[in-house]
């Protein structure tokens, strides 16, 4: 395929990964994932050399994905609520279950190509991706845990602190290289290779059928506002039409105190959409079916509803024949990338 790379990165061949990878299995035999930009992509907001991938570095990182030790209960990881065979989302979960089996409050977002991303959660709160998983760690119905608890933790451990030596050179084990070694993971998160991309990019593999090419056509008239460009998502924060009023979720305005900000929450990315349900930030809809006839004809009216969502003359919404919506069902399974779902560099080490 044709790539952009990093000049500073070697190139390394993919062979000896076994079914699940094991910390033995990170040998510099294979590649860092996600230290390629897509010739399809556009730039990254965090480029690599802001936090130099190596191969001990991004295993200890996934390493701490998967540890529960960063919860109050060591119960919960990173990866409880972010399973890559569901592209780091959460499984047929309207809401996740945090330590103490508590709820959380929204549909935990699926975690791929965060390189991208200059924004995150459903609301905007966390705004670099070093900083991102705080948010979880401390959150009381998810992990409920300290930052100081988990350097604590980490120090206590004899086997962290090697590895944390062998990474960053020093001892003890601070939040920063915490911080750093969990980017190593999550911004090797890049999903790129789906037959759309194939397609994108003009690569064997790449062909559409007529319906899927159909619903690219409308995809792209009416859709493409807000699901922008290759990324699919124009990382704005937007008021969709769910609900009349929002008491029990006010979205951005959570973060920014501003009214007009009531009710609008992020726009995630249509990447591998289809093994990502229940949508939207609360989960209520099973299927993507449901979903495309919420834009068709089940969008309320509110004071922050999105100017590019009303219709003169009608309801607001987005017109869609029940043939646009066939045809857009297909497009959007062309969105998987199996790659990524499967990828045993990004699995569990066992």
């Amino acid at each position: 395929m044709l790539r952009a790379k990093f000049a500073w990165l070697a190139l390394w061949g993919l062979a000896g990964l076994g079914a699940c990878a094991t910390d033995a299995d990170m040998a510099p035999a294979w590649e860092v994932p996600g230290t390629e930009v897509p010739t399809n992509f556009p730039a990254p907001v965090y480029p690599a050399a802001l936090n130099p991938p190596t191969h001990e570095a991004f295993a200890l990182g996934r390493t701490l994905f998967y540890d529960p030790l960063l919860s109050r209960t060591g119960d919960v990881s990173c990866g409880s609520c972010h399973q890559q065979q569901v592209a780091f989302a959460h499984q047929d979960h309207h809401f996740s279950h945090g330590v103490d089996n508590l709820l959380g409050t929204r549909n935990a977002p699926a975690l791929q190509n965060l390189r991208w991303r200059a924004e995150f959660m459903w609301d905007g709160g966390a705004k670099h991706i070093e900083t991102m998983p705080l948010a979880p760690i401390t959150n009381p119905v998810e992990m409920d845990e300290t930052l100081e608890n988990v350097l604590r933790k980490l120090n206590a451990d004899a086997g962290y602190q090697q590895r944390f030596e062998q990474v960053y050179g020093s001892r003890p084990i601070t939040s920063q290289q915490l911080l750093k070694a969990l980017a190593q993971f999550t911004a090797s998160l890049t999903s790129s290779n789906s037959r759309y991309d194939h397609y994108a990019r003009q690569e064997k593999g790449g062909e559409l059928t007529g319906p899927e090419v159909r619903g690219l056509a409308i995809m792209r008239q009416k859709c493409s506002t807000c699901h922008a460009g290759e990324l699919f998502t124009d990382e704005t924060y937007r008021n969709n039409g769910l609900d009349r009023s929002f008491w029990a979720d006010s979205g951005r305005a959570h973060i920014t105190g501003r009214p007009q900000d009531v009710g609008r929450f992020k726009v995630p990315s249509l990447r591998n959409v289809a093994l990502t349900p229940p949508y939207m930030h609360d989960g209520r809809f099973r299927t993507l079916r449901e979903v495309l006839d919420h834009y068709d004809s089940g969008m309320v009216e509110s004071g922050t509803l999105d100017v590019q969502l009303r219709r003169s003359g009608a309801g607001p919404g987005i017109s869609l024949t029940e043939n646009e919506k066939t045809d857009l069902l297909a497009f959007l399974q062309t969105l998987t990338d199996t790659e990524f779902l499967h990828d045993k560099r990004l699995a569990e080490s066992r």
